[in-house]
């Protein structure tokens, strides 16, 4: 099965000007945890998703990769 990229995490923190480290501080997160979002080797969860966006300040559809055809 190959890994699919759900979440663009990494990559709106990068637009952002935003390292994992400081993602892990504002959400009292392990930095290994945000690290494994990051890569898409896990994935949060919603209330996170939500507090997430709000950090960055987007929309929570822009965390998403878009869907397969």
């Amino acid at each position: 099965m190959e890994n699919r990229n759900i979440n663009r995490l990494k990559v709106v923190l990068a637009e952002k000007r935003r390292t994992n480290k400081w993602l892990a501080e504002q959400l009292d997160k392990d930095p290994a945890t945000v690290s494994k979002w990051c890569t898409n080797s896990a994935q949060p969860g919603v209330e996170t998703l939500v507090r997430i966006a709000k950090l960055l300040e987007v929309e929570i559809g822009e965390l998403f990769s878009n869907p397969l055809p």
